[in-house]
């Protein structure tokens, strides 16, 4: 009973000291994507 209870307690000092553990945060790039086409330029009326 005595080592049931120590490698209960073993595990849950292992699960306490990994939930508290500092988490390494994902980098990520976000890229502003081409515009498909072209604005149309006003040029003037009858050009």
């Amino acid at each position: 009973m005595s080592k049931s209870i120590t490698m209960l307690a073993a595990f849950g000092l292992i699960a306490a000291v990994s939930a508290c553990a500092p988490k390494q945060q994902e980098e990520y790039v976000v890229v502003a994507p081409e515009p498909i086409s072209v604005e149309p330029v006003y040029t003037g009326k009858y050009k």
